[in-house]
């Protein structure tokens, strides 16, 4: 594709059309542009496209998009498949060329996407492929043009922000260094003069808004760049770095205070971002940051105090929040809130404000309910007030728990007592008291179980019994339990953080209270009911049974599943996913118990999938309803098997449905139930009709070409293969079977898949039909191994090759890896059994390697004659090994690649469904001992052969010698 003007107008004329609502015309447009991006020069086309300032501004937005994405798809797209590169070489370094300074010179919405391109390109090509970058970058900093400078900072911030959670290794350590080495001192001076110009421009609020904004990257790039650990050159300049956040902490800008009171300004980001790097410096370099941290603490506790309450403040006051906790965490400095004074200052002047329910909260409890149980219950409120404060008060609890008890306390009394005064004015009063309970008595828990540790000082069940069992008990009519929403909420939330430490008994109690107010209008008070309900019902005691047991829910169970029913049909919650869960939950607790609500709960179910495939949105809901549907139907079809032709019915049409009209989110779910479907029907005849029907079109290579589609449809594939091979056969589809595993096996992330395949065809497929592809079979999985060998590839092949020689013979498999190349199957026992099998983890796994292995030295001629006699003794350590020595879990470097279409554009993900899993399958099931069937094995051998057999074995090391006679001694053997 020539770069000529002509192309460019083609080009912007696709890329207009592609801005079409008509998806006549948008469609055709798309599919021409995938079509034409592998053509050498699109990529640079697409650059000049987005340069040319005469050319209409939406298509070169959208000609970024479309840049973006690209680099998205295809810049490490052949890492993994070893498939060929799709950006040509010359592409590649004119983009690496070209698109540092067009970046620069763009309007922020171009500026933006192409930002977004160097960061991705970075991640893979720098600093080895892309030395040059950080130069580039560094020089336009001399600029003195603030926009380019911005430009410049926000795309290092966008390159180095990995490295704040990255896992230490010498190549991350190696490329930091690299950067540190580059960019350090010019970041410094970058510092040192915008602090000056904030000064020189101290009237001028568009160049302040502007300088203030290059601060705060500049404190972005700072945390990443110190996020491993302490670079020498910062810890040199520290003076010079904290110096500069004091004053940018402590010294006020008034003309950049902002009348809005949602959204921070720079001047909160910027404050924000210092407190988020103080507290780096505090947690992990606490000796070197000693000298400054009273300072810090002093700044950050009067910024707090003259602070408002207006959600735009929030993450300023988090951030600062979280200081304070790591802070008083260190012994060092416990000295600083020793103080009685300081300590009760801290509780009343900073603590409490930021506990109490505010407006805002109001405001998000009411119009934004899914946002606020986002951050109340789902742990994504690290950012919040309250949550700060929690973190603070539990901090200090634990270190002056007598101090702290005495404060709250008092202060507990003031708030309960205020909400009796007027419980329909003072609700907020006890809402900030449930949640200074909570915060002060825990001590540590887990997503799974809740709190599970709380203080000694706080009586949990009386204030149970005395504070929220009461408020729950007031839901006894349905205007009751739309009365003060949020104090309800706060209640139920009180029984669900507390329940593995409040009693199977109590929960009881509880448990009608938590139905009665699933019929609430406000969804987060449904939502949390739910919530509940499904988190009790997964406790288990500590025989690992449940701990409701489906006769303790007995009296409830009607109540409890029509309700949740009639929850999804409340406004705001026909996809509530906490509902869909805790109906999961109830019918895996209740078990048979379900059955006479089936009637009615299965059309309810398929009548929501139907509904929820017009317009998938809700990722987290739609999981759990696939997963209650697969329950369900294991459920019945455990009470009476002849069921599933009844599921078949309901389920058929909505499935073809989804898979006719294309509905990639539900497609690999449809797969897992089509494949539970069949599995059940293993021991009930044979496959019926619709299923074959299907059958060929699960074979079409679109399909595959979907991530999320290639587990589940090899697993539905393998289905068919194991219940009726003969009509796979008789269909003629085992090319395009073993074209499916040729695409597995070709690639790192589905090379699993692929063998998982093969053993099917292996274990169910007509060997006569089968084995005149072996051979070609045999050169793809050698072609792979010496193109691109990871850890799961080698356990994958030592697996199979054993499973063959089990299945078929050692002979077979020597005889087919000598038919590629004379003497291979030596170098496959030194290179790849003898330096690998330990590699093998699963037990299923360790069992076929043993057997076949055995098969290997004990029932192959072969082996026991040259050129392959000199390998049986280190093979039979090797086999030693595996029994009595831990898996080996070290990796090859090529073990680091990115998942198959990593980054590149939307995909349905695949998701196991629990209650749809398939059976473990032990493919030797007659064989139970690996060690047993190796002594077994060489004593034949040895009475066929007398003396030779033990020669060999006298031959390995005595320790190997001990274990050998143990196994043969265990088995009752021995070898002569």
């Amino acid at each position: 594709m020539e770069i000529n003007e002509a192309n460019l107008q083609q080009l912007a004329g696709y890329l207009q059309q592609t801005l079409s609502p008509d998806p006549n015309i948008r469609r055709p447009a798309e599919k021409l542009l995938e079509s034409i991006e592998a053509e050498r020069h699109y990529p640079v086309l697409l650059l000049n496209l987005i340069d040319k300032n005469d050319m209409d501004v939406t298509t070169r937005v959208a000609g970024s998009i479309a840049f973006k994405n690209y680099i998205k798809r295809n810049w490490a797209a052949h890492e993994d498949s070893d498939g060929p590169d799709k950006i040509h070489s010359e592409d590649r370094e004119a983009i690496k060329k070209l698109i540092v300074n067009l970046m620069l010179r763009s309007a922020p919405a171009l500026q933006k996407q192409l930002s977004d391109a160097v960061s991705i390109i970075g991640k893979h090509d720098f600093p080895n492929k892309w030395p040059y970058l950080i130069d580039e970058m560094v020089e336009k900093f001399s600029t003195g043009d603030f926009n380019v400078i911005n430009g410049v900072l926000q795309t290092a911030h966008l390159l180095f922000k990995r490295y704040r959670y990255e896992f230490k290794s010498q190549a991350l350590w190696e490329e930091i260094k690299f950067v540190l080495d580059r960019i350090s001192k010019p970041l410094t001076d970058l510092l040192l003069a915008t602090m000056e110009l904030r000064k020189a421009h101290e009237n001028n609020v568009e160049a302040l808004r502007v300088i203030y904004g290059s601060l705060v990257l500049v404190c972005k790039v700072f945390l990443s760049l110190n996020s491993q650990d302490l670079p020498e050159f910062f810890e040199d300049n520290m003076p010079t770095w904290m110096k500069a956040f004091h004053e940018l902490l402590t010294v006020d800008v008034a003309c950049l205070h902002t009348g809005e009171n949602e959204e921070a300004g720079v001047l909160e980001h910027l404050r924000s971002q210092i407190c988020e790097n103080i507290g780096l410096y505090a947690q992990m370099y606490n000796e070197e940051f000693g000298a400054y941290m009273e300072t810090f603490v002093t700044a950050v506790w009067e910024l707090l105090l003259r602070t408002g309450m207006q959600p735009k403040y929030d993450a300023l006051v988090s951030n600062a929040l979280q200081f304070l906790s790591v802070v008083a965490e260190r012994n060092h400095y416990r000295k600083i809130f020793e103080n009685p004074e300081i300590l009760a200052n801290i509780c009343e002047g900073v603590v409490i404000p930021n506990l109490d329910f505010r407006q805002s909260d109001e405001e998000l409890f009411e119009d934004s309910p899914e946002e606020y149980i986002r951050r109340d219950i789902e742990g994504s409120d690290v950012d919040t007030r309250r949550r700060a404060a929690c973190d603070l008060v539990k901090t200090l609890s634990q270190n002056f728990e007598d101090k702290i008890f005495a404060i709250f306390g008092r202060y507990l009394e003031i708030l309960l007592n205020k909400y009796k005064e007027n419980p329909t004015l003072n609700w907020k009063a006890k809402d900030t008291a449930i949640y200074l309970v909570t915060s002060f008595a825990s001590r540590g828990g887990t997503q799974k179980h809740g709190v599970t540790q709380v203080s000694e000082l706080v009586p949990l069940p009386e204030f149970c019994a005395q504070q929220i069992i009461p408020e729950l008990e007031r839901a006894n009519s349905k205007k009751k339990i739309n009365e003060v929403p949020v104090l309800k909420s706060a209640a139920l939330k009180f029984v669900m953080v507390f329940r593995s430490l409040l009693g199977q008994q109590t929960l009881l109690i509880c448990m009608p209270h938590l139905i009665r107010h699933l019929p609430a209008e406000s969804v987060v008070v449904h939502s949390y009911a739910a919530c509940a309900i499904e988190r009790i019902l997964a406790m288990r005691d500590p025989s690992n049974n449940l701990l409701m047991t489906p006769q303790l829910l007995a009296p409830f169970t009607s109540d409890l599943l029509a309700r949740l029913f009639a929850t999804l049909t409340l406004p705001g919650s026909t996809e509530n996913e906490y509902v869909m869960k805790a109906i999961m939950r109830s019918f895996y607790s209740l078990q048979e118990g379900t059955l006479p609500y089936m009637e009615v709960a299965l059309p309810r179910l398929t009548g929501i999938l139907t509904m929820v495939a017009k317009n998938p949105s809700r990722p987290h809901f739609n999981h759990y309803l696939f997963e209650t549907l697969s329950l369900v139907i294991r459920i019945v079809c455990n009470a009476e098997p002849a069921a599933v032709n009844s599921f078949e019915e309901v389920l058929f049409p909505v499935f073809q449905g989804i898979l006719q009209q294309d509905i990639l989110e539900f497609m690999p779910y449809v797969f897992q139930m089509l494949s539970l479907l069949l599995e059940i029907r293993e021991n009930s005849g044979s496959i019926s009709e619709p299923y074959w029907a299907l059958f060929p079109c699960l074979l079409a290579p679109p399909l595959w070409d979907r991530s999320g589609n290639v587990t589940p449809l090899i697993r539905l594939i393998s289905a068919f293969i194991k219940q009726d091979s003969n009509h796979v056969v008789a269909l003629g589809k085992l090319s395009a079977i073993l074209g499916i595993f040729q695409k597995m096996i070709a690639s790192k992330s589905n090379d699993h898949e692929g063998f998982y395949l093969l053993q099917n065809l292996l274990t169910y497929y007509p060997l006569n039909e089968l084995q005149s592809n072996m051979r070609q079979v045999f050169a793809l999985l050698f072609q792979r191994l010496s193109l691109s060998k990871t850890t799961k590839y080698v356990r994958g092949i030592i697996v199979f090759f054993c499973y063959y020689a089990s299945k078929l013979g050692a002979s077979a498999l020597v005889e087919l890896i000598d038919q590629i190349q004379a003497n291979m199957f030596g170098m496959v026992i030194e290179r790849v059994f003898i330096t690998d099998m330990t590699k093998v983890t699963t037990e299923l796994d360790r069992k076929i390697v043993a057997v076949g292995i055995s098969k290997i030295l004990t029932d192959c001629p072969a082996m026991l004659s040259q050129p392959y006699v000199q390998y049986w003794s280190k093979l039979l350590q090797s086999l030693v090994e595996l029994f009595e020595l831990p898996p080996d879990k070290t990796i090859l470097d090529s073990d680091n690649f990115e998942p198959d279409n990593a980054g590149g554009g939307y995909q349905a993900a695949f998701s196991q469904l629990t209650y749809a899993q398939p059976k473990v399958q032990d493919l030797l099931a007659d064989i139970s001992d690996g060690r047993k069937y190796l002594a077994d094995s060489l004593s034949k051998l040895s009475q066929s052969r007398p003396g030779e057999v033990s020669q060999l074995v006298a031959s390995i090391g005595d320790n190997y010698k001990q274990a050998l006679q143990k196994y043969c001694d265990e088995a009752g053997v021995r070898i002569i």
